[in-house]
């Protein structure tokens, strides 16, 4: 499948990417650990088939800190030892907040994610959630290849 589209290589492209950045941003510059962002939007773009968006996620895990060995258990986290609690309320979280249903997500995991995340922390979650998969559907419709992502080259399109 080859790319249908360069969305960034036009001027709505663009500015809808400074603006997503600008957003992305302000998530990160919340108390939610940058770590837990990651996670999140790794596993979002695996539920979506974002090749993309997991190529810039675990690419920017790693240049942030974290263990590969974790970013390959995150798919099968239920099964793992290696994410914390609140890690694991973010990451039912991001599946709940990515398949949705009428219902949201299930009061259990919004009752966990209260639990270890402030309302700061947990508004970042809600628009990191939103977000993510905003992206994720972009790249998709316009069939975005991972695999040539370099850390940092988002931040180009930051303010």
């Amino acid at each position: 499948m080859e790319p249908r589209f360069n969305l960034f290589g036009t001027e709505t492209g663009t500015k809808l990417a400074k603006r997503f950045a600008g957003l992305g941003q302000a998530v990160h510059q919340t108390s939610l650990p940058a770590l837990t962002a990651e996670l999140v939007s790794l596993r979002a773009s695996q539920l979506n088939g974002c090749g993309f968006c997991l190529d810039m996620h675990v690419k920017e895990a790693i240049a942030a800190g974290e263990d590969p060995l974790r970013l390959h258990l995150v798919a099968g986290w239920r099964e793992t030892t290696v994410f914390t609690e609140a890690e694991e309320a973010a990451l039912a979280f991001a599946e709940e907040g990515t398949l949705l249903t009428r219902e949201g997500v299930s009061d259990e995991t919004w009752d966990n994610v209260r639990k270890h995340y402030d309302d700061e922390q947990t508004a970042a979650l809600v628009c990191l959630v939103g977000l993510i998969n905003a992206a994720n559907r972009m790249a998709v419709i316009t069939h975005q290849k991972g695999g040539s992502y370099q850390s940092g080259a988002m931040a180009q399109f930051q303010s």
